[in-house]
């Protein structure tokens, strides 16, 4: 199985059997033709424009962008309710974190979380293979929060999102906050991870991705 980020929040999931699940897309540049493959699914974590991009390739995509649990044989879904702020969604409304059982992992999605769940939401994020997890701060979890919330749910790998790099429109925290929490993270060179050498490769759990450019 093969993760691909291509900033901000978004990741392609590419399954052993070929299917393409997309995670929260975005609009990557107003004057850009640039645009995501056809997918076989995509999770939209809120409605904000820079995490529910659906291009002119996944019109008729099945999209899930709610509670509740679907089975889709190639992915089991579980959608729970959260907030994208700490003042139960007031300020910017609510946030889904997605649970997503693919291939014998269990990936989550937290989407634009921007407070530490209660333990009605933690138990449910117990047993997580792979953490995507917002650091950035300003309108999510910043990189404190984030470490904090990571010893709270205990994931075997954790993928920073949403945090300013050299190409960052938004004013986001860069990865400092985050690093200086987290004593061993590894960077890879790369914007594609395989899950197949995860054990073998990485001793630490925290693992930095590239960017993937869109042609």
């Amino acid at each position: 199985m093969q993760i691909i980020w291509y900033g901000h929040s978004c990741f392609l999931i590419k399954t052993s059997s070929g299917k393409r699940i997309l995670l929260d897309p975005f609009k990557i540049d107003i004057n850009s033709n640039a645009s995501f493959p056809k997918c076989d699914l995509i999770t939209l974590s809120h409605t904000h424009f820079n995490h529910s991009y659906i291009n002119k390739n996944n019109t008729d995509t099945k999209i899930i962008n709610t509670e509740g649990y679907f089975d889709m044989n190639f992915a089991k879904t579980y959608g729970i309710n959260a907030y994208h702020d700490k003042l139960l969604g007031l300020k910017r409304g609510k946030n889904i974190i997605f649970i997503l059982k693919i291939d014998n992992y269990t990936f989550c999605h937290l989407g634009d979380l921007g407070h530490i769940p209660d333990d009605t939401i933690l138990d449910k994020l117990q047993g997580i293979d792979i953490l995507f997890i917002p650091i950035g701060g300003k309108f999510t979890l910043d990189g404190y929060e984030a470490s904090k919330l990571c010893e709270l749910i205990l994931p075997k790998y954790i993928i920073p999102m949403q945090y300013r790099t050299l190409d960052s429109s938004i004013p986001l925290d860069d990865l400092e906050k985050f690093i200086f929490s987290n004593k061993y993270i590894n960077k890879i060179n790369s914007s594609s991870l395989d899950t197949n050498i995860l054990t073998s490769k990485y001793q630490s759990n925290i693992i930095l991705m590239n960017i993937c450019k869109l042609n």
